[in-house]
């Protein structure tokens, strides 16, 4: 969820400061939560600013760096691995729906593409 813009919080703000209403009120007007308004105000007063917090940065990537090279390394010894034995053989401890997406993600294709045009048959 993207933060609310500098504009909205310097309205709300204003608008609480010029007293036009009760927080609830204001919420509506401005389509936003009483609790968000009362934390935008409570970090007004404690740091002086409404600027929204950076981001947490997340989680960081399973498979990065030596486990990224462990993987294709994995990949390319054996492209008929499961994913339980992709991530045995790279080192790491995770569950296989980890494995899933970082072959894709690395750019490693472990299955050769079907040649050819497919049939213009249909199901019978």
């Amino acid at each position: 969820m993207k933060a609310y813009s500098m504009d909205l919080r310097e309205r709300v703000v204003a608008a609480c400061d010029a007293r036009d209403g009760t927080r609830e009120r204001i919420a509506a007007r401005f389509s936003v939560r009483v609790a968000w308004i009362r934390d935008l105000l409570r970090r007004r007063r404690e740091t002086g600013s409404i600027a929204p917090k950076p981001h947490g940065g997340g989680r960081p990537p399973t498979f990065a760096g030596e486990a990224a090279q462990r993987l294709r390394a994995a990949v390319d010894a054996d492209d008929d691995a499961t994913l339980a034995e992709l991530a045995e053989a790279a080192g790491v401890a995770c569950v296989p729906s980890a494995v899933h997406g970082a072959p894709v993600r690395l750019g490693i294709t472990p299955k050769k593409s079907r040649g050819g045009r497919p049939t213009r048959t249909g199901p019978s």
